[in-house]
């Protein structure tokens, strides 16, 4: 018996790896976040599986459901909505888990961020204009933000935010970053990334509206000079000159080409 935490990506169906599609199709048991996890990746349960929504649950309550599945044998499709690494929950069951001898692997997903910039269709990472992206939130009632982790210390960096679970305090976002970026940097604000009903508003720091965020959490901020940027170089990696393993280049390439 094995419990499968699956990354059941950002909210669209088919963003799913074929590996977590599988095991959900394998697991008689499937433990899922109703609020976040799209209701059509359920249609990929075995006839008869039992179907369990998490949403009102309690962690007591979720690993009682795992432990009777763990005296029956019977494997458990556990889904959380994006990629497990990041804001899942996933670490203080796995805790339990462990404590209990209960086996488990872990499945990665499509996480939200990556899901918004396919939406943008922008690379967040442009030559000579970012290389970095900072995955953040601010302080919420579930989890506070450890000190040193604030907007402004990561926004000094220069780096690409890509700021979670905070459009219900969009106003304190735009000051705290403002200072750092300046008013003419380009700020995205995605909704229900690849969700039938995606919304996506671009502007820049200083034209964003503070009160679109008002009443909803679940959006995602992006912000950095990489969003829509055409004023940048390009990678040396596919330069007609540049001597890589794959392509050997001039004289004394650095990985000669063996004919092997």
């Amino acid at each position: 018996m094995t419990v499968h935490f699956i990354g059941a990506g950002p909210g669209a169906a088919d963003l799913i790896t074929l590996r977590g599609r599988d095991l959900i199709a394998a697991a008689p048991v499937c433990l899922y976040a109703g609020s976040l996890v799209p209701e059509a990746l359920l249609a990929h349960c075995p006839p008869g599986a039992r179907m369990v929504n998490t949403a009102p649950l309690g962690l007591d309550a979720i690993i009682d459901e795992i432990a009777a599945a763990h005296a029956a044998g019977q494997d458990v499709a556990r889904l959380h909505s994006g990629d497990l690494s990041v804001w899942s929950a996933m670490g203080e069951q796995l805790r339990r888990l462990r404590a209990l001898g209960i086996p488990y692997d872990v499945t990665p997903g499509v996480p939200a961020f990556a899901a918004a910039a396919a939406t943008l269709g922008a690379e967040l990472t442009l030559p000579g204009v970012a290389q970095s992206v900072v995955l953040t939130r601010t302080s919420g009632r579930a989890s506070a933000m450890p000190e040193g982790e604030t907007l402004a210390n990561f926004a000094a960096t220069g780096a690409v935010l890509a700021i979670h679970l905070s459009v219900h305090v969009l106003p304190r976002v735009i000051a705290e970053l403002t200072p750092h970026y300046g008013a003419d940097c380009p700020v995205a604000v995605v909704w229900r990334a690849s969700w039938p009903d995606e919304r996506v508003l671009r502007a820049t720091l200083g034209t964003l509206d503070p009160a679109v965020g008002e009443g909803e959490r679940t959006a995602l901020i992006l912000v950095g000079r990489s969003l829509g940027a055409e004023d940048f170089g390009e990678s040396r990696l596919y330069a007609g000159d540049y001597d890589r393993r794959f392509r050997p280049r001039g004289a004394a390439p650095r990985f000669p080409d063996t004919g092997a």
